[in-house]
């Protein structure tokens, strides 16, 4: 018998969610691509939608956690800012704070699970 516990952690500002999985996700693929265009390619996911998260997370903190980096002859891009990567840091950590918080309590729970 397997069992998978999914716990996700999202931080909302109003309606909006400021950053979650997903969002994290990207911010690595951005920081790694250099372009929201090939972190959208990497993940899986149109253009138009990394740039709706992205524009999403930069309303939402107070300082922008992804820039436009400068253009140029090798043209321009994005980078993640100081922002992004303490915003992506401080998630990060609380994911695997929650998951080991929760992780005895799911392995008792889950032995309560039918067998069929």
């Amino acid at each position: 018998m397997t069992h998978r516990l999914d716990l996700k952690i999202r931080l909302f500002r109003d309606d909006d969610i400021a950053f979650g999985p997903g969002k994290a996700d990207l911010v690595e693929a951005i920081d790694r691509t250099g372009s929201i265009s090939a972190a959208a390619r990497e993940l899986g996911m149109s253009y138009r939608r990394a740039w709706l998260l992205v524009d999403v997370m930069n309303r939402c903190f107070r300082e922008p956690l992804v820039a436009k980096a400068a253009g140029g002859a090798a043209g321009g891009g994005a980078v993640v800012t100081d922002t992004g990567r303490q915003v992506l840091t401080l998630y990060r950590t609380m994911q695997a704070r929650a998951d080991d918080a929760v992780r005895a309590e799911s392995g008792r729970l889950a032995a309560m699970l039918s067998r069929q």
